[in-house]
């Protein structure tokens, strides 16, 4: 999948897709697209990018055209083959690390904001979503839920507030890749060394 994606198309350009959004007078920020666009890909939607337009145009109410619909398709796609890659290679969408810790931190919480409004999207189409609250997928719904709330706290020092925004980072990629590994993707078992160690309490 990553072979259609033109080399030269910086999907991932959180800058770019920010002055795409502005240009077309759209509040949303990447972070939140991108965090929809992993969500409906983690409760099981279909991988064609035109879904993608028609699913931000009902979850977060965006309707998207032109070049903007054109790179939210591609990222759509991307998205789904890392997340589907097997050297675990997905990120979630934020600020470079040279932004303010506290710029990066609401990205974050967009992000999750995002992700739970296209997962809440997908699975109101099943036949079961009540199975969904229950067990690893629950819990991971519901950490999301309470980064979705982050913001950037009181350090003694930057290092601290870095290392602390790096974790949930992290804990954030893997859950999310282990949702889609055990729901998204309908694969039963997912790998011992892929499995999310909860920084959330």
């Amino acid at each position: 999948m990553y072979d259609e994606i033109p080399e030269e198309v910086d999907v991932f350009d959180f800058n770019e897709f920010a002055d795409h959004l502005l240009d077309q007078g759209v509040l949303a920020s990447p972070s939140q697209l991108h965090g929809c666009l992993s969500g409906l890909l983690g409760a099981g939607a279909s991988q064609e990018p035109e879904y993608a337009l028609s699913a931000l145009r009902e979850s977060l109410n965006l309707d998207l055209y032109g070049e903007l619909a054109s790179r939210v398709m591609q990222l759509y796609s991307v998205t789904a083959a890392a997340l589907q890659d097997d050297e675990y290679v997905f990120h979630p969408l934020l600020p470079d690390d040279d932004e303010e810790i506290a710029l990066r931190t609401a990205a974050l919480a967009s992000w999750c904001e995002g992700f739970l409004a296209g997962f809440a999207y997908r699975v109101a189409t099943l036949d079961t979503p009540a199975a969904l609250q229950s067990g690893d997928v629950g819990e991971v719904l519901r950490d999301i839920a309470a980064m979705a709330q982050a913001e950037a706290g009181e350090y003694e020092d930057e290092e601290d507030a870095e290392n602390s925004f790096s974790e949930l980072v992290e804990y954030l990629r893997v859950a999310v890749m282990n949702v889609f590994m055990d729901f998204g993707a309908g694969v039963p078992e997912r790998a011992e060394s892929t499995r999310a160690t909860r920084p959330l309490h």
